[in-house]
């Protein structure tokens, strides 16, 4: 394989490693029967936790203080849709403006000017001794941040707790019907709470793994609209741990693609390639790659449970 296509390979990889991580929260979310909206801004609340975190505890207090920002904002997402049985998508919006504009506020009252010049640590790539040495895919899989392998490792458990635990039935009892499955004795509220908080932590890791596994630094919206694509990538993953892991590296190459394409010197306007994410977004979530079925729960308005 040649060495461009190698690299292609692990930024396809190390791209679709924050967007898996988000979207195997927001999965287990929408399993619950919500649809987290916010999630976009949990990401960039946990990419500031991150910076926060790093800068006084160092890597490992950078990625807790991420999950720990993430959660906080889910909460807050919680606190209106499932006690004061708010409407979602426009809770959603407004605790995703919210973050965008506290995280972007407090980032310039914190760092200042200097800000944008500043750089803090990061994990680094862990090579797999043997694994990395693989043709075709070890250098692109084996050759990665911690973070990456912690998907690998997270999506066949994801798949287990969902579809061989009773706490995983539950979860999915109450995304597909909320009244039958109170009837049964699961707290529909508490079970959507504990998926919303789990929901936050996975975004504000993701934001934590942009900043302290990526950039090494900070910038305003470094969100950049992953939130949406990882809702996406729920769709197009049929709600399924596995097909979750796919769909984010589908997105992922196409946001490696434009790095490819515009490295071939192609004369085309580089926003087309910016914009190859946002279209295969905008293609799922219209059904381009099929009709899906979601969790009953997200598409009936009559849900006494607040969706």
């Amino acid at each position: 394989m040649s060495a461009a296509a190698n690299a292609f390979l692990e930024a396809t990889v190390r791209t679709a490693t924050p967007l898996a991580l988000a979207a195997m929260g927001e999965l287990v979310v929408e399993r619950a029967g919500v649809i987290n909206i916010s999630l976009e801004g949990v990401i960039a609340a946990g990419a500031f936790g991150a910076l926060v975190g790093a800068t006084h505890a160092g890597v490992a207090g950078g990625f807790f203080v991420a999950m720990l920002f993430g959660v906080a904002l889910a909460l807050v997402f919680a606190l209106f849709t499932i006690w004061l049985r708010a409407d979602q998508i426009i809770t959603g919006t407004a605790v995703t403006l919210l973050a965008v504009g506290l995280t972007g506020t407090l980032y310039r009252a914190l760092y200042g000017a200097a800000g944008a010049a500043l750089s803090i640590r990061t994990i680094g790539s862990l090579r797999i001794p043997g694994l990395s040495a693989l043709p075709l895919i070890g250098p692109g899989f084996f050759d990665q941040p911690a973070t990456t392998y912690a998907v690998y490792i997270l999506v066949p458990v994801m798949w287990w707790w969902m579809y061989r635990t009773h706490a995983g039935l539950a979860v999915r009892a109450v995304g597909e019907s909320p009244a039958a499955a109170e009837a049964a004795g699961i707290r529909v509220d508490r079970v959507r709470l504990l998926a919303l908080l789990f929901g936050g932590a996975m975004g504000g890791l993701a934001g934590g793994t942009l900043v302290l596994a990526q950039a090494g630094t900070f910038a305003e919206g470094m969100s950049a609209g992953r939130g949406f694509i990882a809702i996406a990538i729920v769709v197009l993953g049929r709600w399924h741990p596995g097909g979750v892991a796919l769909a984010a590296l589908v997105f992922g190459g196409a946001s490696a693609l434009q790095f490819l394409l515009q490295a071939l010197g192609l004369a085309l306007p580089y926003q087309l390639f910016l914009a190859l994410p946002y279209l295969l977004t905008l293609a799922a979530l219209a059904g381009v790659a099929g009709r899906v079925r979601a969790p009953a729960a997200l598409a009936r308005a009559d849900d006494t449970y607040g969706t």
